[in-house]
Protein backbone atom coordinates (compact mmCIF):
# COMPACT_ATOMS: atom_id res chain seq x y z
CA UNK A 1 0.00 0.00 0.00
CA UNK A 2 1.26 3.35 -1.15
CA UNK A 3 2.58 5.87 1.50
CA UNK A 4 0.64 8.82 2.39
CA UNK A 5 2.81 11.96 2.68
CA UNK A 6 -0.10 13.68 4.93
CA UNK A 7 1.11 10.74 7.34
CA UNK A 8 4.81 12.18 7.68
CA UNK A 9 7.86 10.55 6.29
CA UNK A 10 8.76 6.97 6.77
CA UNK A 11 11.86 7.58 8.58
CA UNK A 12 9.25 9.64 11.16
CA UNK A 13 6.61 6.78 11.38
CA UNK A 14 9.59 4.26 12.24
CA UNK A 15 11.01 6.49 14.99
CA UNK A 16 9.91 5.42 18.55
CA UNK A 17 8.28 7.31 20.68
CA UNK A 18 10.39 7.59 24.46
CA UNK A 19 8.20 5.39 27.04
CA UNK A 20 7.41 8.66 29.04
CA UNK A 21 6.04 10.51 26.19
CA UNK A 22 4.33 7.33 24.76
CA UNK A 23 2.12 7.03 28.46
CA UNK A 24 1.83 10.70 28.53
CA UNK A 25 -0.29 11.13 25.03
CA UNK A 26 -1.92 7.85 26.29
CA UNK A 27 -3.35 9.05 29.12
CA UNK A 28 -4.48 12.27 27.54
CA UNK A 29 -6.24 10.61 25.09
CA UNK A 30 -7.88 7.37 27.08
CA UNK A 31 -9.27 10.63 29.25
CA UNK A 32 -10.98 11.82 26.06
CA UNK A 33 -12.24 8.66 25.55
CA UNK A 34 -14.00 8.66 28.62
CA UNK A 35 -15.67 11.92 28.26
CA UNK A 36 -17.08 10.37 24.84
CA UNK A 37 -18.32 7.52 27.03
CA UNK A 38 -20.14 10.22 28.99
CA UNK A 39 -21.73 11.83 25.65
CA UNK A 40 -22.55 8.19 24.05
CA UNK A 41 -24.53 7.34 27.38
CA UNK A 42 -26.21 11.20 27.69
CA UNK A 43 -26.98 11.17 24.03
CA UNK A 44 -27.95 7.53 23.34
CA UNK A 45 -25.36 7.40 20.72
CA UNK A 46 -24.73 4.24 19.23
CA UNK A 47 -21.26 3.64 17.47
CA UNK A 48 -19.37 0.41 15.59
CA UNK A 49 -15.95 0.78 15.02
CA UNK A 50 -14.69 -2.18 12.96
CA UNK A 51 -11.25 -3.54 13.15
CA UNK A 52 -9.56 -4.83 10.46
CA UNK A 53 -6.22 -5.79 8.70
CA UNK A 54 -3.52 -7.68 7.82
CA UNK A 55 -2.49 -10.88 10.82
CA UNK A 56 0.24 -9.42 13.22
CA UNK A 57 -1.22 -5.61 12.06
CA UNK A 58 -1.37 -4.43 15.48
CA UNK A 59 -5.83 -4.33 16.05
CA UNK A 60 -5.74 -6.29 19.83
CA UNK A 61 -2.94 -3.50 21.22
CA UNK A 62 -5.01 -0.80 19.93
CA UNK A 63 -8.35 -2.27 21.30
CA UNK A 64 -6.77 -2.67 24.52
CA UNK A 65 -5.70 0.56 24.87
CA UNK A 66 -9.32 1.70 24.34
CA UNK A 67 -10.59 -0.39 26.82
CA UNK A 68 -8.25 0.23 29.34
CA UNK A 69 -10.22 3.03 30.93
CA UNK A 70 -13.31 3.22 29.82
CA UNK A 71 -16.71 0.84 31.02
CA UNK A 72 -17.14 -2.53 29.79
CA UNK A 73 -20.68 -1.33 30.41
CA UNK A 74 -20.70 1.10 27.31
CA UNK A 75 -17.54 -0.02 25.47
CA UNK A 76 -17.79 -3.64 24.42
CA UNK A 77 -15.12 -5.68 22.87
CA UNK A 78 -16.40 -7.83 20.22
CA UNK A 79 -13.89 -11.30 18.59
CA UNK A 80 -16.17 -13.62 17.42
CA UNK A 81 -15.10 -17.42 17.57
CA UNK A 82 -15.83 -19.16 14.20
CA UNK A 83 -19.70 -19.36 13.44
CA UNK A 84 -21.60 -22.78 14.81
CA UNK A 85 -23.21 -25.25 13.01
CA UNK A 86 -26.36 -23.60 13.34
CA UNK A 87 -24.82 -20.04 12.73
CA UNK A 88 -23.52 -21.13 9.24
CA UNK A 89 -26.96 -21.85 8.13
CA UNK A 90 -28.33 -18.19 9.17
CA UNK A 91 -28.30 -15.13 6.85
CA UNK A 92 -24.65 -13.97 6.84
CA UNK A 93 -25.45 -10.66 8.45
CA UNK A 94 -27.44 -11.95 10.91
CA UNK A 95 -24.68 -13.07 13.11
CA UNK A 96 -23.69 -9.69 13.20
CA UNK A 97 -26.63 -8.07 13.85
CA UNK A 98 -27.40 -9.65 17.27
CA UNK A 99 -24.41 -7.51 18.60
CA UNK A 100 -25.29 -4.41 17.24
CA UNK A 101 -25.31 -1.56 19.65
CA UNK A 102 -28.18 -0.17 21.61
CA UNK A 103 -28.87 3.13 22.67
CA UNK A 104 -25.42 4.66 24.89
CA UNK A 105 -23.34 1.90 23.86
CA UNK A 106 -20.09 1.41 21.89
CA UNK A 107 -19.50 -1.67 19.94
CA UNK A 108 -15.71 -2.85 19.19
CA UNK A 109 -15.66 -5.31 16.32
CA UNK A 110 -12.28 -7.07 16.43
CA UNK A 111 -12.96 -8.81 12.74
CA UNK A 112 -15.89 -8.15 11.60
CA UNK A 113 -18.50 -8.76 8.64
CA UNK A 114 -15.62 -8.39 6.52
CA UNK A 115 -14.03 -11.81 7.41
CA UNK A 116 -16.57 -12.75 4.72
CA UNK A 117 -14.15 -10.51 2.20
CA UNK A 118 -11.07 -11.71 3.56
CA UNK A 119 -10.10 -14.84 5.20
CA UNK A 120 -12.90 -16.58 4.05
CA UNK A 121 -12.64 -15.58 1.14
CA UNK A 122 -8.84 -16.30 0.77
CA UNK A 123 -9.00 -19.52 2.69
CA UNK A 124 -11.78 -20.77 0.73
CA UNK A 125 -14.30 -21.21 3.39
CA UNK A 126 -17.09 -19.46 1.44
CA UNK A 127 -18.19 -19.89 -2.04
CA UNK A 128 -17.39 -17.79 -5.13
CA UNK A 129 -21.17 -16.81 -5.24
CA UNK A 130 -21.19 -15.96 -1.38
CA UNK A 131 -18.21 -13.90 -1.90
CA UNK A 132 -19.38 -11.82 -4.77
CA UNK A 133 -23.09 -11.45 -2.91
CA UNK A 134 -20.80 -9.79 0.05
CA UNK A 135 -19.11 -7.51 -1.79
CA UNK A 136 -22.44 -6.31 -3.75
CA UNK A 137 -24.44 -6.26 -0.69
CA UNK A 138 -22.74 -4.77 2.09
CA UNK A 139 -22.64 -1.31 1.32
CA UNK A 140 -26.96 -1.67 1.35
CA UNK A 141 -26.49 -3.15 4.89
CA UNK A 142 -23.76 -0.46 6.00
CA UNK A 143 -26.13 2.25 4.76
CA UNK A 144 -29.10 0.41 6.47
CA UNK A 145 -26.82 0.87 10.09
CA UNK A 146 -26.17 4.50 9.25
CA UNK A 147 -29.37 5.54 8.51
CA UNK A 148 -30.81 3.54 11.92
CA UNK A 149 -28.39 6.20 13.77
CA UNK A 150 -25.22 3.66 14.03
CA UNK A 151 -22.31 5.74 13.87
CA UNK A 152 -20.00 3.12 11.73
CA UNK A 153 -16.04 3.40 11.68
CA UNK A 154 -14.01 1.23 9.67
CA UNK A 155 -10.47 1.41 10.29
CA UNK A 156 -7.62 -1.16 7.88
CA UNK A 157 -4.61 -1.61 9.77
CA UNK A 158 -1.47 -1.98 7.87
CA UNK A 159 1.85 -3.19 7.96
CA UNK A 160 4.82 -3.98 5.50
CA UNK A 161 5.84 -7.05 5.09
CA UNK A 162 9.32 -6.81 6.84
CA UNK A 163 7.85 -5.44 9.81
CA UNK A 164 4.80 -8.54 9.80
CA UNK A 165 7.43 -11.35 9.37
CA UNK A 166 9.59 -9.75 12.59
CA UNK A 167 5.76 -10.21 14.34
CA UNK A 168 5.15 -13.78 13.16
CA UNK A 169 8.82 -15.25 14.29
CA UNK A 170 7.79 -13.79 18.02
CA UNK A 171 4.21 -15.39 17.58
CA UNK A 172 4.38 -18.00 15.24
CA UNK A 173 0.66 -19.86 15.27
CA UNK A 174 -0.63 -21.67 12.76
CA UNK A 175 -2.65 -19.83 10.85
CA UNK A 176 0.50 -17.35 10.86
CA UNK A 177 2.05 -19.83 8.21
CA UNK A 178 -0.88 -19.37 5.72
CA UNK A 179 -1.10 -15.59 5.91
CA UNK A 180 2.75 -14.86 5.88
CA UNK A 181 2.39 -17.40 2.72
CA UNK A 182 -0.30 -15.81 1.06
CA UNK A 183 0.26 -12.20 1.45
CA UNK A 184 -0.46 -11.71 -2.08
CA UNK A 185 -3.48 -13.47 -2.28
CA UNK A 186 -4.83 -11.11 0.98
CA UNK A 187 -3.39 -7.93 -0.79
CA UNK A 188 -5.62 -8.78 -3.80
CA UNK A 189 -8.76 -9.71 -1.57
CA UNK A 190 -8.01 -6.40 0.16
CA UNK A 191 -8.28 -4.21 -2.78
CA UNK A 192 -11.10 -5.86 -4.22
CA UNK A 193 -12.91 -5.57 -0.84
CA UNK A 194 -11.87 -1.57 -1.13
CA UNK A 195 -13.12 -1.18 -4.58
CA UNK A 196 -16.47 -2.30 -3.56
CA UNK A 197 -16.77 -1.25 0.32
CA UNK A 198 -14.71 2.39 0.73
CA UNK A 199 -18.06 4.41 0.03
CA UNK A 200 -18.48 8.22 0.89
CA UNK A 201 -20.95 6.90 3.54
CA UNK A 202 -19.16 4.33 5.04
CA UNK A 203 -14.93 5.02 4.05
CA UNK A 204 -12.27 3.12 5.34
CA UNK A 205 -9.75 4.74 7.35
CA UNK A 206 -6.14 3.10 7.34
CA UNK A 207 -3.98 2.91 9.87
CA UNK A 208 0.21 2.21 9.39
CA UNK A 209 1.08 0.38 12.07
CA UNK A 210 5.03 -0.25 11.73
CA UNK A 211 5.37 1.47 14.79
CA UNK A 212 2.49 0.23 17.13
CA UNK A 213 3.11 3.09 19.82
CA UNK A 214 2.11 5.26 17.26
CA UNK A 215 -0.34 3.19 15.40
CA UNK A 216 -2.58 2.85 18.74
CA UNK A 217 -2.14 7.13 19.52
CA UNK A 218 -3.15 8.07 15.63
CA UNK A 219 -6.08 5.37 15.66
CA UNK A 220 -7.16 6.81 19.02
CA UNK A 221 -7.17 9.95 18.37
CA UNK A 222 -8.62 9.88 14.77
CA UNK A 223 -11.70 8.30 16.43
CA UNK A 224 -11.54 10.74 18.91
CA UNK A 225 -12.17 12.95 15.88
CA UNK A 226 -14.79 11.20 13.69
CA UNK A 227 -17.09 10.29 16.57
CA UNK A 228 -19.44 14.17 17.14
CA UNK A 229 -19.28 14.13 20.86
CA UNK A 230 -18.55 17.15 23.00
CA UNK A 231 -17.63 17.15 26.83
CA UNK A 232 -21.14 16.81 28.82
CA UNK A 233 -21.04 19.13 32.32
CA UNK A 234 -20.45 17.04 35.14
CA UNK A 235 -21.43 17.94 38.64
CA UNK A 236 -18.76 18.15 41.24
CA UNK A 237 -19.10 15.19 43.89
CA UNK A 238 -18.75 15.65 46.93
CA UNK A 239 -18.60 12.74 49.49
CA UNK A 240 -21.41 12.34 52.16
CA UNK A 241 -19.77 12.20 55.83
CA UNK A 242 -19.50 8.25 56.49
CA UNK A 243 -21.58 6.81 59.16
CA UNK A 244 -20.29 6.80 62.75
CA UNK A 245 -20.10 2.80 63.73
CA UNK A 246 -22.75 2.53 66.20
CA UNK A 247 -21.11 -0.22 68.01
CA UNK A 248 -19.29 -2.08 65.20
CA UNK A 249 -16.59 -4.03 66.11
CA UNK A 250 -13.90 -5.56 63.56
CA UNK A 251 -14.34 -9.72 64.19
CA UNK A 252 -11.24 -11.25 64.99
CA UNK A 253 -11.34 -13.17 61.99
CA UNK A 254 -8.15 -15.28 60.28
CA UNK A 255 -8.16 -13.54 56.73
CA UNK A 256 -6.41 -15.37 54.81
CA UNK A 257 -4.36 -12.56 52.80
CA UNK A 258 -2.76 -13.11 50.17
CA UNK A 259 1.46 -13.21 49.78
CA UNK A 260 2.77 -9.69 49.43
CA UNK A 261 5.30 -10.23 47.17
CA UNK A 262 5.67 -6.25 45.31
Amino acid sequence: MANNKANGTEEQRSEKLNGKEYQKALRELQTKLVEMQEWVKATGAKVVVVFEGRDAAGKGGVINCIMERVSPRVFRHLALPAPTEREKTQLYSQRYVAYLPAAGEVILFDRSWYNRALVEHVMGFCTTHEYEDFLRLCPGFEALLKDNGINLIKYWFEVSEKEQRKRFLKRIQPMDLESHRRWYDYSRAKDAMFAATDTPQSPWHVVQTDNKERARLNCISHLLSVVPWKQIPQDKIKLPKRQKPHGYKEPDWNYRWIPEKY
